[in-house]
């Protein structure tokens, strides 16, 4: 099997590269950023701006999109001893075993929290969290070394409590804490994810009609991102999803008509992928994934993958080596660095096509 060191890309990302703030905020426009095409079966790659999406696209190509929108999931709280944390939660659902998954972190006045490595973090099996107006938090157990299961005790439902109170989930690379409406998407309908499904951050109202207008055809599918943490590494846990039937019927009709399946976002991968059978036929689905892509599973019901620029050691890299081949994804990153693209969900974005 595949392991990620196997997968590593041998390229640095100088942290100048991280973008530190929305498009619009660098003096740009959503849909200006650029757009790096990798081919798989030409091995070449192109340089683009977003705005040439309709054109790199074929009529009859299906793109599938998370419909997912983000919740503002970074609450401050305090410990017993009066220390300022900020609680990360990771669904706005209890998962299958009933509780609430949240990453603790070391608040940073004026800065984005700080990771604790495990063996610093106060995290224990009973610790109880003062959240804001009388809400409280208390760890039971943990899930990983990062994330513990928790109980919490709210004085209002757990979306207006958030509304109310939580903020978008930020890291040190952005420069400063942004409005949650940064951290949506257009196609963003249903509230749930921990962090913005981030490769459908360009689309604008006028990409979207332009793909309509060339033919090119879109279909949502929900799946609520957790609290990635770019410090860990770890690899994809439960997460919620669901497929509706009209997207699978669309993915099979667009693939028994030779057009190609291109997935908006790694979440969008593993949603489809966890409702696609072994003969590659997707189904209406709804329910918790706990999917792991990598190369030797490969992928069944995508051709292609729309994702932004991950770092040379996170977990994805092994569903991107299943959609694009190794050899293209090293290949990509390797100018994307040479040419100064910018990483995280702020910058640009990586299109891997078949052909």
């Amino acid at each position: 099997m595949t392991t990620l060191a196997e997968v590593r890309l041998d390229v640095a990302v100088p942290p100048e590269l991280s973008a530190r703030a929305p498009a619009e905020a660098r003096g740009g426009a959503r849909d200006g950023v650029r757009m790096l095409v990798g081919r798989r079966d030409r091995g070449s790659v192109e340089h683009h701006r977003f705005t040439d999406l309709p054109g790199v696209l074929r009529p009859g190509d299906l793109l599938v999109v998370n419909n997912s929108a983000t919740l503002p999931a970074a609450l401050p709280g305090r410990l017993p001893d009066g220390t300022a944390v900020a609680l990360h939660l990771s669904s706005a659902q209890p998962d299958e075993r009933g509780g609430h998954l949240v990453e603790l972190r070391r608040a940073m006045p004026g800065r984005a929290a700080a990771y604790y490595p495990p063996a610093e973090t106060p995290a224990r099996p009973g610790l109880r969290i003062t959240l804001p107006a009388g809400g409280a938090a208390e760890l039971t157990g943990p899930f990983t070394a990062r994330l513990w299961y928790a109980r919490l005790v709210l004085p209002a439902p757990l979306p207006d409590y958030l509304d109310r109170h939580g903020r978008a989930i930020r890291y040190g690379y952005v420069d400063r804490d942004w409005p949650i409406e940064a951290y949506q998407t257009v196609f963003a309908t249903v509230p749930g994810s921990s962090e913005m499904p981030s490769a459908a951050r360009p689309f604008s109202a006028e990409v979207v009609a332009r793909l309509a207008g060339r033919g090119v055809l879109l279909a949502p599918v929900t799946l609520h991102t957790g609290v990635a943490s770019p410090e860990a590494h770890e690899a994809p846990y439960a997460e919620r999803f669901h497929v509706p039937a009209a997207t699978a019927g669309l993915v099979g009709h667009v693939r028994s008509g030779g057009g190609r399946v291109i997935a908006v976002g790694t979440t969008v991968v593993r949603a489809l992928e966890s409702a696609a059978g072994p003969d590659g036929t997707v189904r209406e689905a709804d329910g918790w994934t706990e999917l792991v892509i990598t190369p030797e599973r490969g992928v069944r019901a995508v051709d292609g993958l729309l994702t932004g620029w991950h770092e040379p050691r996170a977990s994805h890299l092994l569903m991107l080596a299943a959609v694009a081949g190794r050899p293209l994804l090293a290949a990509c990153y390797r100018e994307a660095v040479r040419e100064r693209y910018l990483w995280h969900e702020f910058g640009d974005v990586n299109l891997l096509l078949p052909d």
